[in-house]
């Protein structure tokens, strides 16, 4: 939940700076996030929901 959470939280913050900025208007944010919304709803849910915490388990893994 925390990682959902987190990476929630930091899509949030680049979609308003790309809105600021004037890279991304709101109609096409409004339908960015009416487009994550809707496809946590599908089926699909559990394989990206599984796919990206692959991603975070390899990044936590790597030894510095």
């Amino acid at each position: 939940m925390a990682i959902s959470l987190s990476v929630v939280l930091l899509l949030g913050i680049i979609l308003v700076v790309l809105m600021r900025g004037g890279s991304v208007k709101a109609g096409p944010a409004i339908v960015a996030v009416l487009f994550g919304f809707f496809l946590a709803s599908t089926g699909m849910a559990d394989d990206i929901q599984r796919f990206l915490d692959s991603i975070a388990d390899m990044v936590n893994s790597i030894q510095f």
